[in-house]
């Protein structure tokens, strides 16, 4: 197995892409070990200690390391930890029954489906080329708030991104929409 690595522009963050599918459809963040419940591979790369963030995409993981370390130093232990997890054949990632994950029909605005449309089609592709994701939140009088996932978590360049790139392209799209805002994950 080959796994090719990739710097994001968030320096303390490196995407790996195994060359199969990590989550196929949907993408899971994970901001610490007990939130891994549903991902065996994210606990184990979280159980090395030098890890504070993994986010698994269609077909990419990227890791979020810790500030004691560099990555020349843990890039190989990760590597092997990724690749150890796929030999194996354990699960990435076990989905929920659907009975238990069965969410209320929510009643869409005209706006938020061109919001959502709008994202998934022009955003979203270009984010995880970056090993990263953003999710929308809610659209509130004017304001469109969105969760940044994986690499563009806390990166340096995600504020320019959001306003520079997303809002601009929003307000563009959507003449009703005032701003765009980030949500903390």
């Amino acid at each position: 197995m080959f796994i090719q690595t990739e710097e994001t522009p968030n320096p303390s963050t490196l995407k790996f892409t195994p060359g199969v599918p990590v989550m196929g459809s949907g993408t899971a963040a994970f901001a610490k070990i007990e939130d891994c419940t549903n991902s065996p591979l994210a606990k184990k790369l979280f159980a090395s200690g030098k890890v504070r963030g993994v986010f698994l995409g269609s077909d990419f993981i990227t890791v979020t390391k810790t500030d004691d370390i560099t990555w020349e130093i843990l890039k190989t232990e990760i590597l092997a930890i990724i690749m150890d997890h796929y030999i194996s054949g354990g699960e990435v990632y076990i989905k929920e029954s659907s009975a238990k994950t069965e969410c209320a029909v929510v009643d869409e605005s005209e706006i938020v489906i061109k919001i959502k449309e709008l994202l998934e089609e022009r955003v979203r592709p270009a984010v995880a080329m970056d090993g990263g994701d953003i999710i929308f939140h809610k659209y509130v009088e004017g304001v469109v708030y969105l969760e940044m996932h994986g690499s563009c978590s806390g990166c340096p360049s995600s504020d320019v991104t959001l306003k520079n790139g997303v809002e601009n392209m929003l307000k563009h799209f959507i003449p009703e929409i005032v701003r765009v805002e980030a949500i903390e994950n």
